[in-house]
């Protein structure tokens, strides 16, 4: 009998319909970064940093990179969620990380010319989802008044993790956007390639209290799974390319 790998079942069961998206220039569109901080993505960087080169991760950044080099280049906005915590508030049912002041909460080396960039928006949020890390005390939200301010119509979204950060942000944004909260927003895209989670295997897991195994290529589907289920546009590869 052969063996059936877990992933490939998944896979099969529950498919992810990826499509190529290209960007028109007459399409307001806007890229969001999420997390794509050292304690999440420098090796060796913090408590849920990765504890060994990873490919995914890297692949990740990478394309971030090119994306964010892109919208630059055309003074088109972009967003940063950057993961910031103020000791002693832990966020269950992870151990601390990615404090206020510490190098964990600062953008990749490979990203922090963003910081200079006029058309960047740099946004610190104390939670997983970023739609609700952007809320004030006064009640309004940074990225709605973001979204409205600059007229987007479109969303690419970029980041990790996958099934975690970047899930919750595109569904509380989809839900905005159907309640009418977001106008004029109309399309929110999940770049995979740009997306990646982090790889907790069952036998790390074991040996960590209150630790939860995290399969990394199964979480990554199941991210991009359920974000397409909420509404959300899932891109194998994007372009860019004038409106016909």
């Amino acid at each position: 009998m052969v063996a059936v790998n877990a992933v490939d079942l998944l896979k099969k069961e529950i498919p992810v319909e990826e499509e190529s998206v290209c960007i028109h220039d007459g399409v307001i569109t806007a890229l969001v970064l999420v997390d794509i901080i050292n304690g999440f993505c420098t090796l060796g960087a913090g408590n849920l940093a990765p504890r060994e080169p990873n490919d995914k991760m890297l692949e990740m950044i990478e394309e971030a990179v090119k994306l964010s080099k892109v919208f630059c280049e055309k003074k088109w906005p972009v967003l940063a969620f950057l993961d910031t915590h103020q000791p002693g508030k832990l966020e269950h049912p992870y151990p601390s990380h990615c404090l206020a002041g510490s190098h964990e909460s600062d953008l990749v080396p490979a990203l922090q010319w963003l910081e200079k960039e006029s058309n960047v928006t740099i946004r610190r949020k104390d939670c997983y989802d970023g739609y609700i890390g952007s809320m004030e005390e006064d009640g309004s939200n940074v990225f709605v008044d973001w979204v409205k301010n600059n007229n987007i119509q479109t969303l690419l979204v970029a980041g990790v993790c996958t099934d975690i950060c970047v899930l919750d942000f595109v569904c509380s944004t989809l839900s905005a956007r159907n309640r009418g909260f977001l106008p004029p927003l109309k399309d929110v895209v999940v770049y995979s390639r740009g997306c990646a989670t982090f790889d907790f295997p069952e036998s790390a897991a074991r040996e960590t209290k209150d630790a939860l195994t995290h399969p990394q290529e199964i979480m990554q589907h199941m991210g991009l799974y359920m974000a397409k289920g909420r509404g959300a546009k899932i891109a194998k590869d994007v372009s860019f390319g004038a409106l016909k």
